[in-house]
């Protein structure tokens, strides 16, 4: 398939690079020689706009990566949704803006697939987004991450900009955020069964019911995927990124405590929040494209507990 933008000889800033996904991105970028860009969150503070403006105009880059976001699990986004909606539309204006203002070639924003509707018909389609009521539990969160489709899309049909976003199924890898009370479910679960296995406790506690499916993709393949449109899709319309199969909360569960050797019991904790029961993603242009995803769930989760055991020799 021929290309329809080159990123040879282009510099690629990757915005939040220490970030579960913008690391992914980083390694798949420099790996393939390409330039890539980077600053620290105290470098470059990207909810402060004319520091923003500032940095890119000195930098110039030729392609904006923007993975840089406010992200938890429903535990987080409830406790504080003031943070969740005003961080996010902070940096994506910022960011989005400034690549109009300094003549950016290309920008991929990364939504998220908590945008869709509650009651969303799997799998769901890219058209499904804004076609209903939001999920309450992490609502604030979507409505950003929405804003953000809507800026590309219109600097797209006012300015001409080649600005695409992309929607990932719910994403967990190295760099992801490992907190038993902000992170997403399968780092904190994750670190859970860990501390629970070296404390020899006898019963993990899980939030929600179990019964919820997810869909759950590696970084590494979601960098492929980003990699596959910024090279060969340009559009207005959002893309799907997910592995197109889901699994419950509980059978998640069961495969953690199998990589992490938990010998313990599992405590499904109904009386907490279980989110949208079901939200797997259509992946039809995505896979249209070239691109599938290569890491099964088994194996990611195997190499990530690696990557926790190896950083967390201390507690382990």
């Amino acid at each position: 398939m021929p290309n329809i933008y080159s990123l040879k000889n282009k510099t690629i800033w990757v915005a939040g690079h220490n970030g579960l996904v913008g690391s992914a991105m980083v390694r798949l970028l420099e790996g393939k020689g390409y330039e890539v860009l980077t600053v620290t969150r105290a470098g470059l503070d990207l909810r402060n706009q004319s520091a923003v403006q500032r940095w890119m105009g000195e930098h110039r880059p030729d392609v904006v990566v923007l993975a840089a976001a406010k992200v938890g699990g429903i535990g987080a986004n409830m406790a504080v949704p003031a943070e969740f909606i005003y961080d996010n539309l902070m940096i994506e204006a910022n960011v989005i803006h400034g690549a109009y203002v300094c003549e950016v070639e290309k920008l991929l924003f990364l939504g998220s697939s908590c945008i869709y509707p509650k009651g969303a018909q799997s799998p769901i389609k890219e058209d499904a987004l804004m076609s209903g009521a939001l999920e309450p539990s992490n609502a604030p969160y979507a409505v950003a991450k929405i804003a953000g489709i809507e800026m590309c899309k219109a600097y797209r049909a006012q300015y001409g900009c080649d600005f695409i976003s992309a929607m990932p199924c719910n994403l967990y890898g190295p760099n992801d955020n490992f907190d038993l009370e902000s992170g997403h479910v399968i780092p904190a679960l994750m670190a859970k069964a860990h501390g629970a296995k070296l404390a020899g406790d006898n019963v993990l506690s899980v939030w929600g019911s179990g019964r919820p499916r997810r869909e759950f993709l590696y970084s590494d393949d979601l960098a492929a995927a980003l990699l596959v449109l910024l090279e060969h899709y340009s559009g207005a319309a959002p893309v799907n990124v997910g592995t197109g199969e889901d699994i419950s909360i509980a059978a998640l569960a069961k495969e953690i405590k199998r990589v992490t050797g938990f010998e313990g019991t599992l405590e499904f904790r109904a009386d907490k929040p279980d989110g949208v029961f079901e939200k797997r993603l259509d992946t039809g242009i995505i896979r249209s494209l070239g691109w599938a995803p290569q890491t099964s769930l088994q194996d990611g989760l195997a190499l990530l507990y690696q990557w926790y055991q190896a950083r967390h020799i201390k507690i382990s």
